[in-house]
């Protein structure tokens, strides 16, 4: 899963390639191409978030509005707390310091080794490997005062 990005993931990538490729002429060398090409993807990924967000506000306005019989309930249900949780995972990791963030995406979102994560932030890997471990400490905080508070 990209991001978060589930089921819509390869719609990203070929978003963020064909923009990378007309943006060519725009890379630097500054970071690696790899680097230059995430961050795309990355700010790819958080447009697809957005509208998400307001396709979601628009169903769950019009589901409100005209009610689903029963037999739908339980999908609608599942989808709705997939989306909650999908959402309290988004607002967390947003509440998180960007360091803490891009290490966490770099790792598990985009699923790069460690090696990868090394490469594409620049720190060294005992930053990489500490920073890790902190940043799922203060996320799974996050999300457990978050149930809690829903709960």
């Amino acid at each position: 899963m990209l991001l978060g990005a589930g089921p819509d993931a390869e719609d990203v990538m070929q978003e963020a390639f064909v923009k990378g490729h007309r943006n060519l002429s725009r890379y630097r060398g500054e970071s690696s191409f790899r680097s230059w090409l995430l961050a795309i993807v990355a700010n790819e990924t958080r447009n697809l978030h957005r509208s998400r967000s307001r396709r979601d506000g628009l169903v769950l306005r019009a589901a409100a509005a005209h009610p689903v019989p029963e037999v739908a309930g339980d999908l609608a249900v599942e989808a709705v707390l997939a989306g909650e949780r999908r959402t309290a995972l988004v607002q967390a990791l947003r509440r998180l310091p960007v360091r803490d963030r891009e290490v966490i995406v770099c790792r598990f979102f985009l699923d790069l080794s460690e090696d990868e994560t090394v490469t594409m932030l620049g720190w060294p890997r005992g930053t990489v490997k500490s920073r890790t471990a902190r940043a799922l400490v203060k996320l799974r905080g996050l999300l457990d005062r978050e149930e809690v508070r829903r709960g």
